[in-house]
C-alpha cells in the first residue's frame, strides 16, 4: 500500500510548527479534581482556567443532562491549608460549600437553586475558612475542618480544630476537637455511634506521621486507632458494617486496613508493594471504594504509573486492564461500580464510570464527562508524545526514576547532525510525583522538538516510604543530583544534546531549579523558575501555616539549623550562577511570596547575568488564568529560542521576549 504522509520537513529542533500552541493548550482548558455521587446523580468540579480559574461545580443527571450548579462569580474553592481541597460535599440533592471570595460555608437548595451562608461573618476578613465535611446520618448536623486566622496572621496564631455546625440552617459553630496542630477527614459512623478524625502536629507532614482517633458519642471516650511512631494515615473512611477502613504505610507503603470497634483490633485488607495513598496536600480525597457486594476497587501506584486493581471477595488482589496511568478520585456509584476521575498517556483528566458486573467479566466503561477532543482543538493524535518509564543511576549508588517524552511531530524530523534539546521538569513538593496522563503543557514542547523527562527524584511519592524519605535532611542535594543525573544519562544514551539541557519547576521544582543552576559542574544550560524559593530563610518566616516547619524535616529545625538553611538556599551562591535564567511569578501567591523572585533576579542583575522576570498580577501558586498560561508558556518558549539558538516559527506570531544583560546568542 502506498505511503500518501508526505515526507517529514528537516527543521532543527525547537524550531517546529505544531497545532500544540499556547492558545490550544489553553483553550476550554479544565481541571477535574473531585467527584461525589448522590443517588444516581454524579456530581464533579471544574477549574476554569477561562473563568480565571475558577471552580465550577456540574451535576450529571441518570439521564445524561447536566446542570451548573453554582452561580456566576461563586468559587468552590477552600483556603484551608492554602492548598485547599475537600470544598463541597453532596446529599440528596443538596449541596454545602465554601466560596474562595470570603471562605464561608454555604449550603445551595436543590429546588430554588439559592445560597445562604450557615456560618457567622468572621471578624477579619476571610479569617474562617472552612473544609473537608462530612454529615450526620440523619443529616441534621455536620463536623469539619475550620482554620482560624487571627489578626496579624502570623503562622504559628492559626488555629485548626473540627467544629460541628447546622447542616440546614445558619448557627454558630461548636468546636468539637482541638488541641493538635491539624485536622483533617472528620468522619461519622453510619450508626451514629462514632465519630473519627487524622491529626498532627509540627514539626510533622500528613506523610510523615498522623493518628487516626475515634470517639464513642455514647461515653465521650477517645481511642488511638493507627498513627504515631513514624506512620502516616490516610482516608478513613467507615463501612456499612460499622468498622472503619484506611491507608496506612506501617509496612513501608501506603496500604488498605480496616479496623473492627467490637473488638478494637486492625487488620490488613491490602498489602502490595504499591502505594494506594497519595500525600495529603489536598483534603477530601480518595483512593479506594467498596463495591456493594464486599469487593474493593483502588488505584495504585507502582514505577510512576497509576492503575485500578480489585480486592475479590476471597482476598486475592487481581489489576484491572484499564488504560489509566493517572487516577485521581475513587468514588462507589452503586453495587458494582465506580466513578473516577482518571486519565491515560493520550487523554487528559475525565469523569468514567467503571462497572465491575463479576469477577469474570472485563470492566465496563462509560464516559460521564469527558477530556477535551483532541479533534476540537485540531490537534491529530500522531502529534503526542507518549512518556517513556525509565530508571538511571544517581549518586551515593542511588537508582532514580522518571517519565521520558521524546520529540513527536509528524511534519518534521531533526537534523542528522543534531541533537534534541532537553527540557528536566521538576515537580513540585517536593513531597509529590510527575504525573503520566496527557498533559498538553508537556506536549507544547515535545511537537516542537523539545525532549522531556518529567523527574521523580529521591523524595517522590509513589515509591514508598523509604525512597519518599531519601530527601529528609537532603533537600536541594538529591533532588539536584537526580534532576542532573537524569540529564546527564539520556545525553550519555545519545537521546539529547548535552549542551543544550535546561531545567524548569515550579514552587519546591522552582527551588531545585534554583539550587542546580548555581552548582558549579551543572549540566544546564539554562533555567525556568516558577514561584521557587530562592532563600530558604525568609521562606521559613513568610509562609503559611501549614509549611511553616516543613524544612524541619526536609534541612533541620530552624534555627539551630540556621547555617544549613544559608548553604542550601541559591541566593547565598548566586556569584556560581552563569547561565540565563526566567523567573515567573503570581504577585498574589501566599506560599512563596514575590519576593522570592524578585531577591533572586535582583542578585542576577547585579551580576549582568541574562535574566528575565514575568510577575501576573491575580495569580496566586499556580497559575489558573487562561491569558496566564498562554504568556507563560510562549515567554519560556523565547527564552529558549534566544539563549539556545534557534528560530521561533513565524506562523505564531510568539512575543519576543526581554531578557535582561543577553548580549549573545549561543
Amino acid at each position: 500500500m502506498a505511503n500518501d504522509q508526505p515526507q517529514p520537513e528537516t527543521a532543527p529542533y525547537g524550531s517546529w510548527s505544531t497545532p500544540l500552541t499556547a492558545e490550544r493548550v489553553s483553550a476550554s482548558s479544565v481541571t477535574l479534581s473531585d467527584v461525589r455521587v448522590d443517588g444516581s446523580d454524579v456530581i464533579w468540579s471544574e477549574g476554569r482556567a477561562s473563568e480565571d480559574g475558577r471552580t465550577q461545580l456540574v451535576r450529571r443527571a441518570s439521564d445524561g443532562d447536566t446542570a451548573e450548579l453554582l452561580e456566576a462569580g461563586q468559587n468552590a474553592r477552600t483556603a484551608v491549608h492554602e492548598y485547599g481541597g475537600g470544598a463541597w460535599w453532596v446529599r440528596d440533592r443538596v449541596v454545602w460549600f465554601v466560596d474562595w471570595s470570603d471562605q464561608r460555608l454555604y449550603r445551595r437548595d436543590p429546588d430554588s437553586g439559592r445560597t445562604e451562608p450557615l456560618v457567622p461573618e468572621p471578624e477579619i476578613e476571610r479569617g474562617d475558612r472552612y473544609a473537608d465535611g462530612d454529615l450526620t446520618p440523619d443529616g441534621e448536623w455536620i463536623a469539619c475542618v475550620r482554620e482560624h486566622h487571627p489578626r496579624g496572621d502570623r503562622p504559628l496564631d492559626v488555629r485548626n480544630e473540627i467544629v460541628q455546625l447546622a447542616a440546614q440552617r445558619p448557627s454558630t459553630p461548636e468546636v468539637i476537637v482541638s488541641g493538635s496542630d491539624f485536622y483533617a477527614a472528620p468522619r461519622w459512623s453510619s450508626d451514629g455511634r462514632w465519630l473519627c478524625w487524622l491529626e498532627w502536629d509540627h514539626p510533622n507532614m500528613p506523610w510523615d506521621q498522623t493518628r487516626l482517633q475515634v470517639r464513642d458519642l455514647t461515653t465521650g471516650s477517645a481511642l488511638l486507632v493507627a498513627g504515631g511512631d513514624d506512620q502516616s494515615v490516610l482516608e478513613p473512611c467507615w463501612q456499612s458494617d460499622g468498622s472503619l477502613t484506611f491507608i496506612s504505610d506501617r509496612t513501608g507503603w501506603w496500604n488498605l486496613y480496616r479496623w473492627t470497634p467490637s473488638i478494637n483490633a486492625v487488620e490488613p485488607l491490602v498489602e502490595i508493594d504499591a502505594d494506594i495513598g497519595v500525600p495529603q496536600w489536598l483534603l477530601g480525597r480518595y483512593r479506594y471504594a467498596f463495591l456493594g457486594d464486599g469487593r474493593i476497587v483502588f488505584a495504585r501506584t507502582r514505577d510512576g504509573l497509576d492503575g485500578l486493581a480489585l480486592r475479590l471477595r476471597d482476598g486475592t488482589v487481581v489489576d484491572l486492564q484499564l488504560p489509566y496511568t493517572t487516577v485521581s478520585a475513587v468514588r462507589a456509584a452503586a453495587d458494582d461500580s465506580v466513578v473516577l476521575v482518571a486519565g491515560t498517556p493520550t487523554a487528559e483528566l475525565s469523569v468514567v464510570r467503571v462497572t465491575l458486573p463479576d469477577d469474570r467479566t472485563a470492566p465496563q466503561v462509560a464516559s460521564l464527562r469527558r477530556a477535551r477532543e483532541l479533534d476540537e482543538l485540531e490537534v491529530d493524535e500522531r502529534y503526542l508524545s507518549v512518556p517513556e518509564v525509565i530508571s538511571f543511576p544517581s549518586n551515593s549508588g542511588r537508582t532514580a526514576a522518571a517519565l521520558f517524552y521524546r520529540p513527536v511531530n509528524p511534519r518534521y524530523a531533526g537534523p542528522e547532525d543534531e541533537l534534541p534539546p532537553l527540557l528536566v521538569a521538576v515537580h513540585g513538593g517536593p513531597t509529590g510525583a510527575a504525573s503520566a496522563h496527557l498533559q498538553l503543557g508537556i506536549q507544547y514542547w515535545t511537537s516542537r522538538g523539545f525532549a522531556v523527562v518529567d523527574v521523580n527524584y529521591g523524595g517522590s511519592t509513589g515509591y514508598g516510604r523509604a525512597y519518599r524519605q531519601l530527601l529528609r535532611g537532603a533537600w536541594g542535594v538529591v533532588d539536584v543530583e537526580d534532576a542532573a543525573a537524569a540529564a546527564r544519562w539520556l545525553a550519555d544514551q545519545g537521546l539529547v544534546d548535552p549542551a543544550r539541557m535546561c531545567i524548569r519547576g515550579g514552587s519546591a521544582g522552582g527551588y531545585t531549579t534554583l539550587a542546580a543552576m548555581v552548582q558549579p559542574d551543572t549540566p544546564f544550560a539554562a533555567g525556568a523558575d516558577f514561584f521557587g524559593l530562592a532563600d530558604l530563610e525568609v521562606f521559613t518566616g513568610q509562609t503559611h501555616k501549614f509549611e511553616s516547619r516543613y524544612l524541619d524535616g526536609l534541612l533541620g529545625p530552624y534555627p539551630a539549623a540556621r547555617e544549613l538553611y544559608r548553604e542550601r538556599s541559591p541566593l547565598y551562591h548566586v556569584e556560581q550562577l552563569s547561565r540565563p535564567l526566567i523567573v515567573l511569578q503570581g504577585l498574589e501567591d501566599k506560599i512563596v511570596p514575590p519576593n522570592q523572585a524578585e531577591l533572586i533576579v535582583e542578585a542576577l542583575r547585579r551580576r549582568g547575568i541574562p535574566v528575565a522576570m514575568l510577575l501576573f498580577e491575580g495569580e496566586q501558586h499556580g497559575f489558573r488564568r487562561a491569558e496566564t498560561i498562554r504568556r507563560a508558556l510562549d515567554a519560556e518558549l523565547s527564552f529558549y529560542a534566544q539563549v539556545l539558538g534557534f528560530e521561533l516559527p513565524d506562523s505564531e506570531r510568539i512575543e519576543l521576549l526581554a531578557i535582561e544583560n543577553l548580549t549573545y546568542i549561543r
